[in-house]
């Protein structure tokens, strides 16, 4: 009879050793889960907001195709002083301030400065240029019809005015503080295994939890990092407090759009007078002024500004902000038909010139239909990032009978600031202190965020409760 075998008992493993958390990392996860929690709503009705206005050129198209395109091409277009006189005729008050061309299908455009009308709105009639028959008249702010208009203002104010641009402010000041900040985290927590597919993919082999949850959140946020870099650059460019300090820099360094010399000699009879000190405005004249800047190359869509008085020139500026931009301008004295200056594009400053063509493609005009096409997915990238990161923090609840909560509780103690090595604090403060004083609607924020933060710690060491609340790790496969 043979000896039965003897039974291998395997070794229990070893337990992982527990990843230890530098300063600087919990540091960046605290801030990076408070700006989530509070920031969030704002950078969600942004994206929002900025997906609806993605669809614009489109809604126009369908709403206002009456006013904005003509039904045929056939024929050659009337004298522009012909569609410019049955502008004025159909629209009988106010002062022709600009006019836009007709080009393909497209309507001349005559804009009318009226005094009943505030915040820079205009009158604007679409005249067919084949035909000279005036298609229509619309309320439009800087060419935006009515409802573009609507659209860029729900975007940029929420329809609140000055007060509601703080929201895009403060949106576009976080937005890239949390973007590098969860690309930081995500490159921290795949040390050992980082690789494209742990980087760039979220993780399907992981159970339905927190973890799988952070895989999705983590591996759309680097995909969209570079995009919302520039969302948060441009956005800030033209915003009401960071704009007035990136402007100021742009005068500092004279990187602003040049401008354009627009004062002539007024001739005898020259082509503006009368008594009241109003320009009288001669339509003949603009065909002469078109003339003049095709003449110099002037291309494209092209918008001309008509001139005050005869001691100043008209303005013909090209406005196709599509890619390769046309946007050169002249300043033409329509008596003798020369030009006065001339503004170039290729000869802007490289600040100005990167400025211009970052908030064309912002605003989706730089590369037309594709330029709107990825500004939409990023819209919708930057939903399912907020949604994914509300739903860690949901997922992270404690659920134990005696320690239910609703949400989950803020990662890693108050105070780790102080485990910073000496350089980091020496480096670090100067250079947040630098962004709160350029970006007032980060520094601010922050602040108030340093407060909060230690007055719930003073008021839970006075209450007998421990100044912070560390989170247990979740459960394996979670």
């Amino acid at each position: 009879m043979s000896a039965a075998p003897e039974t291998q008992v395997k070794p229990a493993p070893s337990p992982r050793p527990e990843r230890k958390s530098s300063g600087f990392g919990a540091l960046l996860l605290r801030l990076h889960f408070y700006a989530g929690i509070f920031v969030a709503p704002f950078l969600f009705v942004a994206a929002l907001t900025g997906l609806a206005y993605t669809l614009t050129p489109q809604l126009d198209s369908l709403v206002y195709s009456n006013e904005l395109t003509v039904a045929s091409t056939d024929g050659t277009p009337r004298p522009l002083a012909e569609q410019v006189a049955a502008a004025r005729q159909a629209h009988p008050d106010g002062e022709i301030a600009t006019i836009r061309p007709g080009e393909g299908d497209g309507t001349t455009q005559v804009d009318f400065n009226v005094d009943s009308l505030t915040n820079d709105r205009q009158h604007t009639v679409y005249v067919d240029p084949y035909t000279a028959e005036v298609k229509g008249q619309l309320t439009t702010w800087f060419s935006y019809t009515p409802l573009k208009t609507w659209f860029d203002d729900f975007h940029r104010n929420l329809q609140l005015g000055d007060l509601g641009r703080h929201y895009s402010e403060f949106a576009a000041s976080w937005l890239a503080i949390i973007a590098l900040g969860g690309l930081a985290l995500w490159w921290r927590r795949t040390r050992g295994n980082r690789t494209a597919k742990k980087l760039l993919a979220p993780d399907l082999s992981a159970r339905k939890g927190v973890r799988r949850t952070r895989s999705f959140h983590a591996a759309t946020g680097v995909w969209l990092t570079v995009g919302l870099l520039f969302l948060s650059a441009t956005g800030l460019t033209w915003s009401r407090y960071a704009g007035e300090n990136f402007g100021a820099a742009l005068d500092a360094l004279d990187s602003r759009t040049p401008s354009l010399s627009t004062g002539v000699e007024a001739a005898g009879g020259g082509h503006h007078g009368g008594a009241s000190g109003v320009a009288a405005f001669d339509p003949a004249t603009a065909d002469a002024v078109v003339k003049v800047a095709r003449d110099n190359g002037l291309d494209g869509p092209i918008e001309l500004s008509v001139p005050a008085d005869a001691a100043t020139a008209w303005t013909v500026a090209q406005n196709d902000s599509e890619f390769p931009v046309r946007k050169d301008k002249i300043a033409v004295d329509a008596a003798s038909s020369t030009v006065v200056d001339r503004s170039d594009f290729a000869d802007y400053p490289l600040l100005a010139q990167l400025t211009s063509l970052g908030v064309s493609a912002h605003m989706g005009m730089l590369f037309g239909l594709p330029n709107q096409i990825l500004l939409a997915a990023l819209a919708i990238g930057l939903l399912c990032v907020i949604v994914w990161g509300y739903r860690m923090w949901w997922q992270r609840r404690p659920t134990r009978a005696g320690r239910r909560a609703l949400v989950g509780a803020p990662p890693v103690e108050r105070g780790v600031w102080q485990t910073l090595p000496p350089w980091g604090i020496a480096v670090g403060v100067p250079i947040v202190f630098g962004l709160a004083w350029v970006i007032p609607l980060f520094g601010i924020p922050l602040a108030a965020f340093l407060l909060v933060d230690l007055a719930v710690g003073a008021w839970r060491s006075r209450s007998g409760r421990s100044s912070s609340i560390p989170v247990s790790p979740p459960p394996a496969g979670s």
